[in-house]
């Protein structure tokens, strides 16, 4: 059964979770970098940004001037109860090269202990205090004399410069922390129990060599401490979009929060695109089982929805954001080819009910870290965290950004809260964008599941209708086809009975009516109620688009199929689908441009190089039609792009056999395709025998119908009129004249 040269009905995204705003303050957001815990008392520890001897790391003897040898140390204080974490941080400084110094048996009181803190505190280039619910239940003790000392120094250095970096090494927050005015000035930085990640300390080195400066609340980012300044490369360090179901609204959130301040206090190195604008890369799965792929993938892919709803933010789709899993590619090149300003990044381990995941946000012009944040969290509590982190977070900010009235809620929250059905619901979508026959069913089963968890699950039941849909048009004929469509048609209608405002039922639904029913009008009424619900979406422009061409108004799905390729600029599919329309129009050079565009990014990928045939057959390029038509993968799409391109050729025995062939083996799924080698020969007696027999196979085909240069030749033929009447769709007259 085709659906036409430029292949299968896409894919859709179901889910727009809602990320309600939440209540903190703006300077209550972290860099959050781990958990783990270690061995010294109470005091301060040296930092040098070099490689040294042994000998080097003796402590400074009394008297000797640090000025020369200590002016890029970094001075870590912390409460002697929280020693084990501040030795975990001394000792990512030290494996990364920057030796740390501190003296067990000079941790003690006395005017000479006061002096050498006093002294050493002058000499520093970074104070860094270790901050916890140890230090903020302490009202007395020497890491208070040196954070005053420090707060002191504060007042000499210039604002645009780093001295102070504080660093949480729990859950302790800013507002109940006790910790002097200079420190609340700047971003702070959480390492959970000590737990000191590669790209923390990369950042105190280019602190201390002088490449970034001061990262002040006043207007920059919140939750970042330190921005580094130039484009990392990227690989498996670099974490990916961390945010398990309770933390995807934390972070959308908090990523809005970034934006809003953005707006307020533009960066003089912007990038050359919109400041809002974002791409969700695919969370690293850290759990050690590739089996769990679905679950980080299917919290990316919330993250992306969660976002996606809010108008005036530009959100990159699931299918172009994927396209960077595991790239090398720096963030700067990334933003570049997505057209993004900013990357949300992370990863999610799931261990045992225990859920840890990371994330962070990426300016894409320089590469800098605007924001991160890390949690550990029980399984269990995963739904009721949500509203809980969302408003500890940045609700706020939210507001600052993004005008108060926007569209429909939509949610991928099973209405009962169970874990299980939204673990289902995830496998399910895993397998349904997959695209076999027996990944489809894998889905069925795992959409069924967490129907029959939560009964109210009305997403669930729309990825149901969707796979079932899909099954039936993709691989299943006569009566296994009627049987799947039925299925796929009652999981829809329960869908939409539990949930009318889900734009993800109504998506499937169109589908349903578009590719099985052949109900173009009703398709086209669900993809715009989807669109209502959630302007945003590029699924939903791109199935209005489909609609419409499917009417042959074909201006209006060029423009719709763009605004949805701004959403998924490595959307091949789309830009074959923007190609047939072009086609349509007889405007080949923008035709050719997109559907190479489509091979470039998926060249393997069947239909695109019968797409291009047919535009080189319009351009009277019969070697460069049959050199396309031979790079077409072996199947029933090649079948029908040699059978075309043989038709322009010199030879017409090639071209009747070349006729007789796609005939012989594909008549019966590809009726339509033979009507166009037909039209193509100028028969319009056997063109329009075989468009009826496509009507009565329900060959997909007949939807390119108003926009077939090859069957157009025909649009002033009564019988052409006729036909269209026939199957529903305008004749040419009336083609932009419907009500």
């Amino acid at each position: 059964m085709s659906l036409g040269r430029s292949g299968k009905s896409s894919p859709r995204t179901t889910a727009l979770p809602d990320a309600a705003p939440g209540t903190a303050r703006p300077r209550e957001l972290f860099a959050d970098f781990g958990t783990s815990g270690a061995c010294f008392p109470e005091g301060a520890l040296w930092a040098r940004a070099t490689m040294t001897t042994e000998q080097d790391r003796a402590p400074p003897s009394a008297g000797h001037s640090q000025a020369s040898t200590l002016g890029s140390a970094v001075f870590l204080s912390y409460a002697s109860e929280d020693v084990a974490a501040a030795e975990r941080i001394a000792t990512a400084l030290r494996t990364a090269g920057i030796e740390v110094w501190f003296d067990k048996s000079e941790l003690r009181g006395g005017d000479a202990w006061d002096q050498k803190i006093r002294r050493e505190l002058s000499d520093c280039a970074l104070f860094m205090p270790v901050i916890s619910a140890n230090t903020a239940a302490r009202h007395e003790g020497y890491f208070r004399l040196e954070w005053d000392l420090a707060d002191q120094r504060t007042h000499m250095i210039a604002r645009n410069r780093a001295f102070v970096v504080p660093v949480s090494v729990d859950a302790t927050l800013e507002n109940s922390a006790d910790t002097p005015e200079s420190f609340q000035r700047v971003q702070w930085t959480r390492l959970s129990g000590g737990e000191t990640p590669a790209v923390f300390v990369e950042r105190i080195q280019r602190l201390l060599s002088g490449e970034a400066t001061s990262a002040s609340k006043g207007g920059f980012t919140p939750g970042s401490a330190i921005a580094s300044a130039v484009p990392r490369p990227r690989g498996r360090i670099r974490q990916r979009t961390g945010v398990l179901y309770a933390v995807v609204a934390v972070a959308a959130v908090v990523a809005f929060g970034y934006f809003a301040f953005e707006r307020l206090y533009p960066s003089k190195s912007s990038a050359p695109v919109a400041a809002a604008s974002i791409a969700v890369l695919p969370l690293a799965n850290e759990s050690g089982e590739a089996s769990q792929q679905y679950f980080s993938d299917g919290i990316s892919e919330d993250l992306i929805t969660a976002l996606g709803q809010f108008p005036g933010l530009k959100v990159i789709g699931r299918t172009s954001a994927f396209q960077f899993r595991d790239s090398k590619e720096d963030s700067r090149s990334i933003g570049s080819k997505l057209g993004v300003a900013h990357l949300l990044e992370g990863s999610v381990r799931k261990s045992g009910d225990l859920i840890r995941v990371s994330a962070e946000l990426v300016d894409t012009a320089d590469g800098s870290m605007q924001w991160s944040e890390h949690y550990d969290r029980p399984y269990k509590d995963l739904f009721a965290l949500q509203d809980d982190i969302t408003r500890a977070v940045a609700g706020a900010l939210l507001t600052k950004l993004l005008p108060r009235k926007h569209a429909a809620e939509q949610s991928d929250r099973p209405p009962g809260g169970s874990l299980d059905a939204y673990n289902a619901r995830l496998q399910g979508r895993f397998y349904l964008l997959r695209q076999t026959e027996a990944d489809f069913r894998k889905a069925i089963e795992f959409y069924t599941e967490a129907t029959q968890l939560d009964p109210r699950y009305a997403l669930a039941r729309s990825g149901l209708s969707r796979a079932w849909t899909e099954l039936g048009v993709e691989f299943l004929v006569g009566s296994s086809a009627q049987d799947a469509y039925a299925k796929g048609r009652a999981a829809a209608d329960r869908a939409l009975a539990l949930s009318p405002g889900l734009a993800g039922a109504h998506l499937a639904r169109g589908d349903l009516l578009q590719f099985a029913d052949f109900d173009w009008r009703g398709a086209e009424a669900e993809y715009r109620r989807a669109l209502v619900l959630a302007p945003n979406d590029g699924d939903a422009k791109f199935s209005v688009g489909y609609g419409l061409a499917t009417f042959g108004e074909l201006e209006p799905a060029i423009e719709l199929t763009r605004q949805a390729l701004a959403t998924e600029p490595l959307r091949a599919d789309w830009y074959a689908w923007l190609a047939d329309y072009l086609a349509g129009l007889n405007r080949i050079d923008e035709a050719k441009r997109a559907i190479r565009r489509a091979i470039e990014l998926q060249p393997a990928a069947v239909s695109y190089h019968t797409t291009l045939t047919v535009i080189e057959i319009q351009s009277g390029h019969a070697q460069a039609a049959l050199a396309a038509a031979q790079q077409e993968p072996p199947g029933y799409w090649q079948d029908s792009a040699l059978a075309l391109a043989r038709q322009i050729g010199r030879h017409r025995a090639t071209a009747d056999a070349a006729l007789t062939a796609l005939i012989d083996k594909d008549a019966n799924i590809f009726a339509y395709g033979v009507a166009e080698v037909y039209a193509l020969r100028n028969d319009p007696k056997a063109t329009f025998e075989w468009l009826d027999r496509a009507w009565s196979n329900r060959d997909g085909g007949i939807q390119f119908l108003l926009y077939d240069p090859f069957i157009l030749r025909y649009k002033d033929d009564p019988r052409f009129a006729a036909f269209c009447r026939k199957v529903g769709l305008p004749t040419p007259a009336e083609v932009g004249r419907r009500t």
